[in-house]
């Protein structure tokens, strides 16, 4: 089991950056792939990253790749995504959660955060 906790939410203007960060509790977050999926208003929950349980392996959603980078520190039970370049577009509640395996789909993940609100003014 893992309890996953997003931070680093907020407000940005368009074409700045923000990390936001998931803090995991839990002695085995090191066997976890990590992923960000994030929904805006009345639009359906996407995926927009993942990483695998060592952190070798990336993907990225069309819409981010480019701009987005997740990363992970397993020694701190944290993963993050590094957001450059924002677009009002990216305006949404980012999630992150934690799957056995490394996947895009939404129903590989058996843990989710209780997402952070992302903002970009135009």
């Amino acid at each position: 089991q893992v309890q996953l906790v997003e931070s680093g939410g907020g407000l940005v203007q368009d074409g700045g950056s923000l990390r936001v960060s998931c803090a995991a509790s839990g002695r085995t977050f090191g066997s976890y792939a990590m992923g960000w999926f994030r929904q805006a208003p009345g639009k359906e929950r996407e995926h927009v990253a993942d990483i695998s349980r060592g952190g070798a392996y990336t993907t990225y959603a069309d819409s981010v790749k480019g701009r987005f980078t997740i990363s992970r520190d397993n020694a701190k039970n944290t993963v993050y995504l590094q957001m450059n370049s924002l677009k009002p577009e990216d305006t949404a509640v980012y999630y992150c959660a934690a799957s056995a395996y490394q996947s895009q789909k939404a129903d590989a993940y058996n843990f989710w955060g209780q997402g952070t609100q992302v903002t970009v003014s135009s």
